[in-house]
């Protein structure tokens, strides 16, 4: 589930190959249209940076499909020259507009063009890749394996900067930068989410978190940074009803979510803040996405 950057518009896609596009009213919500996808459960979808195409990829296939949006085409990626790897299925779009990351196997991520979806080079960690980042400004990524190492590279060299252990991580899943340069924050298996300066990321070989976040108690598989850098949403698809709002930059869990005399929420798979913060939304492996109104931010 993602907000579209340019228009209120909320796209919801799962494993049953369609890609949906909702107007979003606060009230109704109607959907727009949805676009089919044959013999392709989707594995992740997301809008480009400027909100005109929709990126797809699937379960088991190296096609990446491109959706346009203002001509309606759906255009398949077939083959990347260059890039051999068996299937595309994570991939990170920069904040930018400019790259196309992929994660492959044996610990390569791959840079490509956003424009020509050509290969501009690869990047190689110790281990297997768990989660990649671009930072806000584009210019470096950060990719967590899963023996807990974050690397951070540089866009441009496609060198490595740093690298430096989780604190206290075994096994590393998701990781996010937040959008307005300061934090980088870690999920691990172990449900541990530390906060880090993204400045400490960048020049200590052992940095130390600002705080650990031990609210979940399973692996944490989404992290979610609102446009505000006020919230960060953590979440973990191992158990029902696992995910928590942290305010910052004090560090503290909001009480009052989620509502707990409601098992509504289920396994949170992939969660989602609009453009301006004025909403929420969450999708659960029910095929259900959820989405809630916060009235701090007057609007979408």
């Amino acid at each position: 589930v993602q907000f579209q950057p340019g228009a209120q518009v909320v796209m919801v896609s799962g494993v049953d190959n369609a890609i949906s596009l909702f107007q979003v009213d606060g009230k109704t919500n109607p959907k727009i249209q949805s676009i089919y996808l044959e013999k392709f459960p989707i594995f992740k979808a997301c809008f480009s940076a400027n909100g005109e195409e929709v990126l797809a990829t699937s379960m088991h296939s190296k096609v990446l499909y491109v959706y346009d949006m203002l001509a309606g085409k759906l255009i398949p990626v077939h083959q990347v020259r260059g890039l051999k790897e068996k299937t595309v299925k994570q991939f990170e779009v920069s904040p930018d507009g400019s790259f196309l990351l992929i994660s492959g196997i044996a610990g390569f991520s791959h840079l490509l063009s956003m424009k020509t979806k050509e290969l501009i080079g690869s990047m190689k960690i110790n281990g297997r890749i768990a989660a990649s980042t671009f930072s806000s400004d584009s210019k470096r990524i950060y990719t967590y394996s899963e023996n807990g190492e974050v690397y951070v590279w540089d866009v441009n060299s496609r060198k490595c900067m740093n690298r430096f252990l989780d604190e206290g991580s075994l096994c590393g899943l998701s990781i996010a930068a937040s959008k307005n340069g300061q934090y980088v924050a870690c999920g691990s298996k172990s449900g541990v989410v530390n906060i880090y300066n993204q400045d400490s990321c960048l020049q200590q070989t052992n940095p130390k978190p600002i705080k650990a976040i031990m609210n979940l108690v399973t692996g944490v598989t989404s992290l979610a940074f609102n446009p505000t850098t006020e919230i960060l949403a953590v979440a973990s698809r191992k158990m029902k009803e696992a995910v928590r709002l942290v305010h910052l930059p004090s560090c503290t869990v909001f009480s009052n979510f989620p509502v707990f005399k409601k098992s509504t929420l289920s396994r949170v798979q992939t969660m989602d803040f609009s453009p301006r913060g004025g909403y929420f939304a969450l999708g659960n492996e029910k095929g259900r996405a959820l989405m809630y109104r916060l009235h701090h931010y007057s609007d979408f």
